[in-house]
Parts: structure tokens; sequence; C-alpha cells
């Protein structure tokens, strides 16, 4: 992976920082540079030895809303007409999604995970199949393969960027692959550039998971417009939110219309009226409501300037944690122009807090006010995923052959050790100020100052 300049400057930073002990004058020092207000507190006791918080406010609520979100319900309410077949709200947000993303085509779903399945549905994924993904992602990325009873191929990921690494994923193809799936995890582009030629190379379609990255860029373009589809979710954590939802954005007009039937009961487009004509051999009902797309046009009023906060406060923290030897945030790939920070994600490297484990260092974390969580589990080891080789549908539909060489194509050694170093903050923490962010910094410096009294706790 390429580091650009401003990657550089990071990773030689974090280098000479390692030199210093938590807690010296070249880590306040350096504290100070970063983040000026860190230095002028102190490091006092951690909380959970006895010492007063660094925090006692909460951070920024999530979601956002007032009187244009209870407008647009109303709005709806009023009407009468609640189901995307009568009224218009569905199709007027899926217009104003698509533009602001540079799409010709957005479909509304009833959820990220629908509009995966509908994706994948509308290319006809199905049994004998193979989908690449990325073993470090939420289970839905996961669970919308073996719903198509198609066979799961994960492709491991690069602990820097904790996204799939690309350099592995010619080698995970096979004459049986018919879509790759990289996530945009946390809000951050995959290697783009990489994925595409290899998948154009082979002719296999690339759906892209962005249900992490809303407005996120890829060398100036939205995510979601890249490959054949893109997928997003709209449930109650992410950065666009109605409670449940989701789109797929397109720039295929066949492809848009195969996936407004299959989410739609397999039933044609009839502009202007909803008389049932269909067009494929099989659907289901995936659609969005009217009031969550009323609500979804409210949220969007802030979209765009929340983003713009997130990702100043991102850039702000990433520099004021040089001044921390041993939490590491996640890197970009060059081609990032936009992080649109769904998570704020690092790496927890114990060695630099006293061989304390992550369990600790985040209960430590959080009785400071600041709550920093664990990332996922390695997916490819997890009881759930391997009794796929059981499941008697599977055992039907694949040689034994097939299945018993399934576990051994699907170790991902570095994504364990992801698994066992990731923590992460959430969208709303970066809602707020740079000096919510240097209080972040503070308790970190803290907490490695008093690491070998919290460990032994």
């Amino acid at each position: 992976m390429k580091l650009n300049r401003r990657k550089f400057l990071g990773s030689t930073s974090l280098t000479s920082v390692g030199l210093a002990c938590a807690g010296s004058k070249l880590a306040t020092a350096l504290a100070a540079q970063t983040a000026p207000n860190v230095a002028t507190r102190g490091l006092g006791r951690p909380a959970l030895l006895g010492g007063p918080p660094v925090r006692t406010k909460p951070f920024p609520g999530w979601p956002v809303f007032d009187a244009t979100e209870e407008r647009a319900l109303l709005e709806v309410l009023r009407s009468g007409k609640w189901f995307r077949g009568y009224g218009n709200t569905v199709e007027r947000f899926e217009q104003a999604f698509a533009e602001l993303n540079g799409a010709k085509f957005c479909l509304a779903t009833a959820s990220g995970t629908a509009a995966l399945t509908t994706a994948l549905g509308a290319l006809d994924i199905g049994p004998g199949d193979e989908v690449i993904l990325p073993p470090f992602t939420f289970i839905a990325t996961y669970n919308v393969v073996v719903l198509n009873y198609a066979l799961p191929v994960f492709v491991d990921v690069d602990v820097k960027t904790f996204q799939l690494d690309a350099s592995k994923l010619e080698a995970a193809i096979t004459s049986r692959t018919r879509a790759i799936l990289p996530v945009h995890l946390g809000g951050a582009p995959a290697d783009m550039d990489k994925i595409l030629e290899i998948a154009n190379r082979h002719k296999i379609p690339v759906i892209e998971d962005a249900c992490q990255s809303h407005l996120a860029e890829w060398r100036g373009k939205k995510v979601g417009t890249l490959g054949a589809a893109g997928c997003f979710s709209f449930q109650a954590s992410k950065n666009l939110n109605s409670g449940e939802g989701g789109a797929v954005l397109t720039n295929d007009e066949a492809l848009a219309e195969q996936c407004y039937s299959f989410h739609n009961q397999g039933r044609v487009r009839k502009p202007g009226a909803y008389k049932p004509e269909y067009s494929a051999s099989r659907g289901s009902n995936l659609r969005l409501t009217e009031f969550q797309a009323g609500l979804l046009l409210a949220q969007m009023t802030r979209l765009q300037a929340q983003a713009k906060t997130r990702a100043d406060n991102g850039r702000y923290l990433t520099r004021a944690l040089r001044a921390v030897p041993g939490i590491v945030p996640a890197e970009e790939h060059d081609g990032c122009t936009f992080n649109a920070y769904h998570l704020f994600m690092a790496r927890y490297l114990k060695e630099h807090f006293a061989d304390m484990d992550r369990a600790q260092f985040l209960k430590a974390m959080d009785a400071e006010g600041i709550p920093f969580r664990a990332g996922y589990s390695p997916m490819n080891r997890d009881p759930h995923v391997l009794a796929l080789v059981k499941n008697r549908h599977y055992r039907r539909l694949y040689p034994s052959e097939v299945l018993d060489a399934w576990a051994e194509r699907n170790q991902c050694p570095q994504n364990e050790l992801l698994c066992s170093q990731a923590i992460w903050l959430s969208q709303n923490l970066l809602l707020g100020t740079h000096e919510d962010m240097d209080q972040i910094v503070e308790a970190l410096l803290k907490i490695q100052k008093h690491a070998a009294d919290l460990a032994k706790i």
C-alpha cells in the first residue's frame, strides 16, 4: 500500500513518539503541539484508580432532529399515502439521494441488508456461485450471500487500513466467482483502483457495501457509484438515519430496473400506476415506507454539514494521536479523497500500555468518560459461519470436497490480528469540538501513564 505525504509524516511522527514514555516531557510537548489544551490539564490518577474522570458531560447525542423531521412525518401522515405505490415521498428521496451522490439511479429499500439482498438478487446470484467479501465487517455482508445459497469466500484484510487487502483478491477468484463485495468500512473507501481493475479484467461485477460510508469519496467520486451497484444503510446508528432503511445506487438502467423488480415481488415498474406485471422468476418485499423517506429527506438537510464536522474532527484527532504511541489510527488509501468517519478506527497495541489487555483498557477509558469500543470478532472463525459446511441445504448443493476445503480457503490471519487490536469511536462523538478531541487524547495519555497499575486490577 502506498502512503501519501500526509500519511508518511504521520507514520514518522509515530515512530519518533514511540521513543518517549507516557507522561514524559516529550509526550507532553507533542500533546501540546497537536492538541493544545491537553498539556495544561495534567495527568492525574485514572478514574478506575479513584481519580476524577477526564470527561463528565456526554458527547453529542444521536440522532439529531427537530421540527424539520416532525413536519416531514406529519406531511406523510396527513396525506394518507403511506405506501410507495400510492405516494411520491420515496421517489423524491430516491431522486435526491441519486443526485447527491452523482448516480443515475437510486432504489430505496427497507434496510442496508435489503439493499445488498436486492443487488445480489438482481444479479441472479444463487447456488453454485461464489461471492468474495472481507471478514472484517458486519455479519449482514455475509448473511446476504448465504441467503442466496452462494458460497462466501473471505479475502484477508490489511491491518493498516482495516479494509480488504486487494493484493490478495485475485488469488481468491475461481471460475465460480460471480460477484465481489468490498466493504467501505467505517466511512473510508476500500482500494477501488485495484479492486475494479481485477474485477473488470475477470468480468466480475463489483457490489460496493457502502452501508457505513455516506458521502465518502474515492478520487472525487462518491462511493457506491464506482462498481455495478452500491448499497447503503440508514439504520439508527448510521450517518444518515431513518431507524431502518437502505438504498441501492447504480448507473446501469437495466440493473436499476432489475433491482426494482426484485425488491417489489418481481413486479415491473409502471410509472403512474400500480398494476402487477411480473418480469422475474423470484422477488421479495424489500420496500421503504413513505414515512422513512420523509424522515430521510429531513435528515439530509444536515448530512453534508455533519459530514464536514466529522471529517474535521477525524483529521484533528488523527494528528493529536501522534502523542500517544500504541494508538494507531486506521490509514487511508491514496485514492480516498473524503473519509465519512462513520467510525474513528484505530489499533490498540498493548505493548505500549504495560501489556494491559484490551478489555481492561476499554474499561479504563469508559471510566474516563470516553466510550471506545472493540471492533468486530473474526467472522471467518465464528461458529455461526463455520456451521455453513454442516448446513443440509449446502450439503445438497455443493460437493463434499468443496465444503471440506472451504474453511481452509478462508484462513485470514491478518483479520485475526486486527480483531485482537481494533478499537473505535462512533460517529456521534465526532460531531463535537476540537476540545472534545483533546479530552480523548488526555484520557489516553492518563491511562498510558498509569497502565502498569491499571493492568494489575
